[in-house]
C-alpha cells in the first residue's frame, strides 16, 4: 500500500500540480503558469495498475505478450475473465481519456447532450482546428475564422465548461500536436474522435481513433467496446540517414500493405532500428499508420521518448516510466500475427500518390513514372506541415534545405506553405529563425491548424477541372480531398522532399543527384538536410490558448437556437419494428475507392457538421454510381428521373421507402467522421452491404442503428443490379456469427438469395435493436 500511495502521490506530484514545466526555465515556466490547469491527476495512468492487470492476463495466456497487448489488456475492464482471442473477441476496455476535435465534437457534444449526463466521467478535451480555412497567411485566417465560426466555438466553449471538457481555443494547433506535447505518455490508453488520433504511438502511447458515439461510451464511464486487435510486427534494422527521413518508414509500409492491409491489426514497431528514429519521428510513423487501416500503431519506450517528455517538462513521467520500463516495452519471445522487416539502410526517399496514399515510388523514379503515366510535371504547389509532419526536427530539416537555396541565390519554383503543428511549434521556429527561412524562400506560414491537408483551403491558382500537380508533407491525398478539384494529383512524402521538389519546381528531380541551377549559372546540388531533434533551448510556449472548465459548472447553460443552420440538437433514431427489413430500395451501388470522403465531403461543408439535416445534403455526393460513372448522378426508381444522391433519399424518405447502399471494398477507410454513418440514418437508410469495410467506419455504422454488412461471397457485389430491391431476413433471430440473408428482387421479376455476413456482437444487437447506441444508453 505504501508503494501504491507513493506511486499515486508522485504522479500527482509530475501531473496534477502541472509538471509540464519542470527542469525548464523560470521564464518559460512563468509564462506557461496559467495553463497548468490542464493536467488532471485522473487523467493519468496508474502504472502498478497497468503492471498488475498485464500479469493477470499473462498468467492466464501462459505466454509472452507483445507492447501492444500489453497496454490493450492492461486496459480491460476485467482481466480476470475476458475472453481474449485476437481478430474475433470484443474486449470490454477503460480508455484513460478522450480528445476530440472541433468538427467530430460538436456532434460528440450534442449525443453527449442528448446522454442526459451531467459531467464527463474521464478527462477530456477539445481542440479547434479543422475550422481554420488557409487563405492569406497564420494571423488573418485565423482572425477570420474566429468571426466565422464564432457561434461553434462558443458552444463548444460553453459545452466544455458545463460538462467538464477541456478547451482548446482556434490557434493552439493540430489535436494530434497538442496531444503529444501534452496527453500522452508510455502506456496510456486515449481515444479521439480523428482517425490519425494513433499519433501518440510515436510515445509509447495507445491512442485509437474512433466516432463520436465511442466517445460519448467513454465519456459516460461506460466501458468501450473493441474487436481484439491483430499485431503486425514490422522489425526495423539498421539506421536513418542521409536524405531517408522517418516518413519513408511508413510510406514503404503503406506500399506493403495498401489501404486495408491493417485493418484489424495495431502495427507494432520494434529492432535495433528504431533507436535511430526520434521521438517526434516515431509519432509519424504512428500517424500515418491510418492509412493503412490500422486501428493503432505504437513504438516501445525508450531514451528519445525519454528525451522527449523532460523537454516538454514531463520528467517527472519519463522517470517513473524507466521504473517500469519493462512494461513498456514486448516481451522477449512474443509472437506477431505477421512481421514485415525493414532495414534503414537501405530505404530510400519515398513519395506515394497519385489519389491514394499506398501507391508507393522511390523519389529516383518518380519523374519517370509521371512522365509514363500522364501525370504533371510540373509541381504547382508544395506544402509542408500537418499533423504527420509538423515538428521542430521537421522544420528544422525543410529549413535547412530552403537555406542552401537561398545561399545559391534560389527561391522555390512552385508556390510553398507552411502550417505549424501547434502554438508551442510556431512559436519556437519563429524564435529560432526557421520560419524566416522558410518564408525567405518563398513559403508562406499558415494558421496552426489542419488547413489544406483536410481540404480547408482557399485554392485560387488553378482552375476546378484543371490537371496539376501538388506535393505535400501530409498523410492522406485522395480525389479533391485537399482543394476539391478531382484533376489535381497529390503526392505525399517527407517535408525536405517537399521542400526540394518546390525549389526545383518539378517531379523530376532527385534531390540526392540531380542538380539546380543558381541565378549566376553555377550548378549545384543539395546537401542532406539536418535538424535538430529538439530546440537546443526550451520550447517557446507563445500563447496560452487553453481553458479549464470550472470545477462545477451545473449551473451554466448551453443554447443552440432553433434557426441555427450550424448546429441542430439530436432527435432519436426509430427503434428497429422488429420484423425483416422488406423491399428496401438500391439507393447506389458503389463502384470502387469510396472513403469517407467519398460519402461526407470535408472542406467548405465542415460548417455544418453540427447539424445533421444541413450536412447529409453532402451524402455520397463523391462516390461513383456503378450504372453511369457518374458522381452525384443517380436514379430515382419512384420518378424514373435522375438526381442527386442525397435528393433521391430525401424522396426516397419522405414516401417511406428505406433504402440500402452496396458497395466495393474497404468501404469507409480513412477519417474517423461519424457524419459518414450519421447522415444515410438520418435520411432513410437501413443497411449498407459491401465486400470489406474499415474499422471506424464499420463501427460508427453499427453505433448509429445500421446494419453493416459483407457479402459471403464478394462476387455477389457484380449480382446486384443498381435498380434492384432487397429484402434482409434472419433479422428476428439475429445473433452473433450467424449470417443473414438477403433476397434480391430484380426489375425484371426474377429473384435470388444471397447470404450476407455480419460482425455484431450481443451488444451490438441491442444498438441495432434499440435504434442505435444512444438510444440503448438511454434505457440502460
Amino acid at each position: 500500500m505504501a508503494t501504491y500511495c507513493l506511486t499515486v502521490a508522485r504522479l500527482q506530484l509530475a501531473l496534477g500540480r502541472g509538471a509540464r514545466r519542470l527542469h525548464v526555465s523560470a521564464a518559460y515556466r512563468a509564462k506557461a503558469q496559467v495553463a497548468m490547469s490542464r493536467f488532471e491527476p485522473a487523467s493519468f495512468i496508474n502504472y502498478e495498475k497497468l503492471q498488475s492487470n498485464v500479469d493477470i492476463v499473462r498468467k492466464r495466456l501462459n505466454r509472452p505478450l507483445t507492447l501492444s497487448e500489453k497496454i490493450v489488456y492492461g486496459h480491460l475492464d476485467n482481466p480476470h475473465s475476458q475472453e481474449i482471442v485476437r481478430g474475433h473477441t470484443y474486449l470490454r476496455l477503460n480508455p484513460d481519456r478522450v480528445a476530440m476535435q472541433d468538427a467530430t465534437a460538436q456532434m460528440a457534444m450534442l449525443q453527449f447532450i442528448s446522454s442526459g449526463l451531467p459531467k464527463v466521467a474521464v478527462p477530456s478535451t477539445i481542440h479547434c482546428d479543422h475550422l481554420i480555412e488557409a487563405q492569406i497567411g497564420g494571423a488573418k485566417d485565423l482572425a477570420r475564422a474566429k468571426e466565422v465560426n464564432k457561434e461553434v466555438y462558443n458552444f463548444l466553449s460553453s459545452a466544455g465548461a458545463k460538462y467538464g471538457v477541456g478547451f482548446w481555443k482556434p490557434g493552439s494547433g493540430i489535436i494530434h500536436q497538442i496531444i503529444l506535447e501534452n496527453y500522452a505518455y508510455p502506456g496510456v490508453m486515449l481515444i479521439g474522435t480523428d482517425s490519425h488520433t494513433p499519433n501518440g504511438g510515436g510515445l509509447g502511447a495507445i491512442c485509437i481513433g474512433v466516432g463520436g458515439a465511442d466517445a460519448v461510451d467513454v465519456m459516460a464511464g461506460i466501458p468501450w467496446e473493441l474487436k481484439c486487435p491483430k499485431v503486425i510486427g514490422v522489425r526495423l534494422t539498421g539506421s536513418l540517414s542521409g536524405w531517408t527521413s522517418p516518413k519513408d518508414v511508413i510510406l514503404k509500409v503503406a506500399g506493403i500493405l495498401t489501404v486495408k492491409g491493417g485493418t484489424g491489426a495495431i502495427v507494432e514497431y520494434h529492432g535495433p532500428g528504431v533507436a535511430s528514429i526520434s521521438c517526434t519521428g516515431m509519432a509519424t510513423i504512428c500517424n500515418m499508420g491510418a492509412e493503412i487501416g490500422a486501428t493503432t500503431s505504437v513504438f516501445p519506450y525508450n531514451h528519445r521518448m525519454r528525451t522527449y517528455l523532460e523537454k516538454t517538462g514531463r520528467g517527472q513521467i519519463a522517470a517513473l516510466a524507466d521504473e517500469y520500463s519493462d512494461l513498456l516495452v514486448p516481451d522477449e519471445g512474443c509472437k506477431y500475427d505477421q512481421i514485415i522487416e525493414l532495414n534503414l539502410d537501405e530505404l530510400k526517399p519515398h513519395i506515394n500518390g497519385p489519389f491514394t496514399p499506398d501507391l508507393a515510388h522511390p523519389v529516383s523514379k518518380i519523374g519517370a513514372v509521371a512522365e509514363k503515366n500522364g501525370w504533371p510535371l510540373e509541381v504547382k504547389v508544395g506544402l509542408i506541415g500537418s499533423c504527420t509532419n509538423s515538428s521542430y526536427e521537421d522544420m528544422g530539416r525543410a529549413a535547412s534545405v530552403a537555406k542552401q537555396a537561398l545561399d545559391k541565390g534560389l527561391k522555390c519554383k512552385a508556390q510553398f506553405t507552411v502550417t505549424p503543428g501547434s502554438e508551442q511549434i510556431r512559436a519556437t521556429i519563429e524564435r529560432d529563425g526557421y520560419s524566416k527561412i522558410l518564408a525567405d524562400v518563398g513559403g508562406v506560414v499558415l494558421a496552426n491548424a489542419c488547413g489544406p491537408c483536410i481540404g480547408q483551403w482557399d485554392r485560387r491558382d488553378v482552375k476546378k477541372g484543371e490537371k496539376n500537380t501538388i506535393v505535400t508533407s501530409f498523410n492522406r491525398n485522395f480525389t479533391a480531398r485537399n482543394d476539391a478539384n478531382p484533376a489535381t494529383h497529390a503526392f505525399v512524402t517527407s517535408p525536405e522532399i517537399v521542400t526540394a521538389l518546390a525549389i526545383a519546381g518539378t517531379l523530376n528531380f532527385n534531390p540526392e543527384t540531380d542538380y539546380l541551377t543558381a541565378p549566376n549559372g553555377e550548378k549545384f546540388t543539395l546537401e542532406p538536410p539536418s535538424g535538430d531533434e529538439l530546440p537546443a533551448r526550451d520550447f517557446d510556449p507563445g500563447q496560452d490558448t487553453y481553458q479549464h472548465p470550472p470545477a462545477d459548472g451545473t449551473s451554466l447553460k448551453v443554447d443552440v437556437s432553433p434557426q441555427s443552420n450550424r448546429l441542430q440538437l439530436l432527435e432519436p433514431f426509430d427503434k428497429w419494428s422488429g420484423n425483416d427489413l422488406e423491399d428496401m430500395q438500391v439507393l447506389i451501388k458503389v463502384k470502387g475507392k469510396c472513403t469517407t470522403d467519398h460519402i461526407s465531403a470535408a472542406g467548405p461543408w465542415l460548417k455544418f457538421r453540427g447539424h445533421l439535416d444541413n450536412i447529409s445534403n453532402n451524402m455520397l455526393i463523391g462516390a461513383v454510381n456503378s450504372e453511369n460513372d457518374a458522381v452525384n448522378k443517380i436514379k430515382n426508381c419512384l420518378t424514373g428521373e435522375y438526381g442527386g444522391v442525397p435528393d433521391v433519399a430525401r424522396h426516397y424518405k419522405a414516401n417511406c421507402v428505406s433504402w440500402v447502399v452496396v458497395g466495393d471494398d474497404n468501404y469507409g477507410e480513412g477519417s474517423s467522421r461519424e457524419h459518414a454513418a450519421l447522415q444515410p440514418r438520418h435520411l432513410g437508410g437501413r443497411a449498407i452491404i459491401v465486400k470489406s469495410f474499415a474499422r471506424i467506419h464499420e463501427t460508427n455504422l453499427k453505433k448509429q442503428g445500421l446494419l453493416p454488412l459483407t457479402f459471403s461471397n464478394p462476387s455477389d457485389y457484380d449480382r446486384i443490379c443498381p435498380d434492384d430491391k432487397i429484402s434482409i431476413r434472419g433479422l428476428k433471430t439475429f445473433t452473433p456469427g450467424k449470417p443473414l440473408t438477403a433476397v434480391v428482387k430484380h426489375s425484371d421479376g426474377s429473384e435470388e438469395t444471397l447470404e450476407l455476413n455480419h460482425s455484431f456482437n450481443k451488444t451490438q444487437i441491442e444498438w441495432f435493436r434499440a435504434g442505435s447506441a444512444l438510444n440503448r444508453m438511454k434505457e440502460l
